[in-house]
């Protein structure tokens, strides 16, 4: 008899992606991902938020408004719930082409061409999309993400500090907020209690990066030997966040170090009892109390900055 053929799962990633050997890719409910409380869901989304697709391109930017007056901000590359009902921001989520279906850089294409959604939006005037012709302030914009979507916004920051992503006019950006993953984890412990490891690292870097490229493909090492040099490059203000309970955290150190020796504005937050990705994890707990207000501060202080530069 021959053996089975049947598919069977070559990669799995702690069952959200599993990929099996005839090359189908299956992804888990998202419903089952959720870990915010209803209550807490039902608060936030009373906020409200509009999808819009712009363009041919497979992404669309989700509108979080507070119903103010607010800076106009764009979150890569999740929209969170918490985020336009406590800071004072426009909140726009921007969706992008997912991995390994569409590996990097799909989604920095994507996230470069949400900033540029957004500067056309701004040309519009009183055209734009209602939520940000009421309530934006176009001349204010900050970029944000958390794990992944850090090292996106970091790579958009890349390209628009560069000069790469040309917009005309030219889009004046405040500042960035960057948590976690804008570099890959080498460290093979995490902390006790830790959920992120080196081997799920491993996992969503192969999930995402080229067939055959390694921690050091510009991608995942923005100081790779193949990575172009960050020194000609015109940052706004960033404000780096870190969790001391993450395998990522000394990298995520060194990252910051290493642009503050460049001449670059950097302020940096260390979360001393946090893992990986606790804003997401738990967006109610207190490191995500301590996170907002640092946001906060970061927002009211560099909101001019655009203007300075």
């Amino acid at each position: 008899m021959s053996g089975d053929t049947s598919p069977h799962v070559v990669l799995d990633n702690r069952g959200i992606i599993q990929i099996l050997s005839n090359g189908t890719i299956v992804r888990s409910d998202p419903a089952v991902l959720g870990r915010r409380s209803a209550s807490r869901t039902s608060q936030a989304r009373a906020m409200g938020g509009r999808r819009v697709r712009h363009g041919a391109r497979p992404q669309a930017a989700r509108v979080q408004d507070s119903r103010r007056r607010r800076e106009a901000a764009a979150r890569l590359p999740s929209g969170c719930l918490r985020l336009p009902s406590e800071l004072p921001a426009v909140v726009l989520s921007a969706d992008y082409r997912l991995a390994p279906e569409h590996g990097l850089p799909a989604a920095i294409d994507d996230g470069a061409a949400a900033l540029s959604w957004h500067r056309g939006q701004a040309l519009l005037g009183a055209g734009a999309h209602p939520c940000l012709a009421k309530s934006a302030d176009f001349t204010k914009v900050f970029l944000a993400g958390e794990s992944s979507g850090a090292n996106m916004a970091h790579h958009v920051s890349v390209r628009h500090g560069s000069g790469q992503l040309a917009l005309d006019p030219p889009q004046l950006v405040s500042g960035y907020v960057l948590r976690r993953r804008t570099c890959a984890a080498t460290e093979a412990e995490p902390p006790a209690g830790g959920w992120f490891t080196l081997e799920a690292s491993d996992k969503m870097w192969r999930l995402s990066l080229p067939a055959g490229a390694n921690r050091d493909h510009p991608a995942a090492n923005p100081f790779g030997p193949d990575s172009p040099s960050l020194e000609p490059v015109a940052f706004a203000p960033l404000l780096v966040v870190s969790a001391r309970r993450d395998i990522l955290h000394d990298r995520v150190l060194r990252y910051a170090a290493k642009l503050k020796k460049l001449g670059q504005s950097v302020e940096l937050e260390v979360f001393e009892e946090a893992q990986h990705a606790f804003f997401s994890r738990e967006p109610w707990g207190e490191a995500a109390n301590e996170l907002i207000r640092a946001a906060k501060l970061f927002l009211q202080k560099n909101s001019g900055a655009a203007e300075r530069n």
